[in-house]
């Protein structure tokens, strides 16, 4: 298999295994390995969510109120900072 990377993903992988001394597709592997585990894990997290909304076991928010409740945190935020 080939993996095909930006040149500053390049860079990046190329300077770690220089300053490390691992190979390169030791942190290849490692990214694609974490990579998958969180894919998973957040999957596993939608599927419950998704269960839990279709028993009626949760209600859903609309979408107008998680709107006002964010744009009110974000302006209590800018206010205590000012």
């Amino acid at each position: 298999m080939e993996v095909h990377l930006s040149p500053e993903i390049q860079a990046k992988l190329d300077r770690l295994a220089s300053d490390t001394g691992r190979a390169k597709d030791e942190f290849v592997q490692d990214a694609m390995a974490g990579y998958f585990d969180e894919l998973a894990s957040v999957r596993e997290m939608l599927d419950k969510r998704y269960d839990e909304l279709k028993s009626g076991k949760v209600k859903p928010i609309p979408g107008d109120e998680v709107e006002e409740h964010f744009a009110a945190k974000s302006a209590a935020h800018r206010s205590r900072r000012s």
